[in-house]
């Protein structure tokens, strides 16, 4: 039965983790009359764009290549019975999973506080924060299905 719940949020994750990449994070609205809604692929494409090199590496690193690695960790642990054993430094990297909503929040609060602009949350802030947490849930599953089968 924990199989059945360990394969379903890990499903789960997948697909909010490619609505979060994919879909509006956030909206900007300046002046009444001008309004962005970028999602995170297209934020980390505009930081390159702009010259912004380090900032984009950084971004890409920690918001889109890192929790894909992780999701396929988790994945490749849930389905390969010779790895049953979950890998303890897995949860090091679980720490940084919501580190991007904490960013989007923080700038958020920014636009709203200075009154240069309106931000508003869009779907993808909430499809990559479940994301986010369906994965640390799937993690604690293996977790526990370790714990079970090494008993």
């Amino acid at each position: 039965m924990l199989n059945i719940y360990i394969s379903l949020t890990l499903v789960c994750a997948s697909i909010a983790f490619g609505l979060g990449l994919s879909l509006p994070l956030i909206q900007f609205e300046k002046f009444y009359f001008f309004s962005e809604s970028p999602s995170l692929i297209q934020l980390v494409y505009g930081l390159w764009i702009e010259g912004d090199l380090a900032i984009a590496i950084l971004v890409a690193v920690f918001s889109i290549i890192s929790p894909f690695v992780k999701m396929l960790i988790v994945v490749h642990t849930a389905t390969e019975p010779s790895s049953r054993q979950f890998p303890r430094w897995l949860s090091y990297l679980s720490k940084w999973s919501m580190m991007d909503v904490l960013l989007v929040a923080l700038i958020i609060f920014g636009a709203k506080t200075s009154g240069i602009a309106t931000a508003i949350a869009q779907p993808g802030i909430w499809f990559y924060a479940s994301a986010a947490i369906l994965s640390v849930i799937a993690a604690e599953l293996l977790k526990i299905r370790s714990k079970n089968s090494g008993e």
